[in-house]
């Protein structure tokens, strides 16, 4: 699902994207966050056109946590033309993740 990719600055990756971008914040030890990554797969199976997922380990990048007041585990930001457009925290089943992803296409 996710490639790993090498960004030089996060906010070349927002600005430059094609498509929206959805940043999933997560750890790799919080549980919630590895449902979620399965649920993020299946999105990214029915939405892979429209939307590029991220995924972003607040150990190695707490600045970015902060910035975008992360204050729970997973959280997702989604971004359109480099600004953050809806937050959602907490696990969400696949479906209703995608009636949000489209709401906002």
């Amino acid at each position: 699902m996710a490639t790993k990719q090498e960004f030089t600055s996060f906010d070349d990756l927002l600005i430059n994207a094609p498509t929206p971008v959805l940043v999933d914040f997560y750890a790799p030890w919080c549980g919630p966050c590895q449902l979620m990554a399965s649920i993020l797969e299946e999105v990214n199976g029915q939405m892979k056109e429209q939307i590029k997922i991220v995924k972003i380990n607040v150990d190695n990048y707490p600045d970015l946590a902060s910035q975008y007041q992360v204050q729970a585990l997973p959280t997702l930001v989604v971004f359109k033309a480099g600004q953050p457009v809806q937050k959602i925290e907490g696990v969400v089943k696949s479906p209703q993740l995608i009636q949000q992803l489209q709401a906002l296409i």
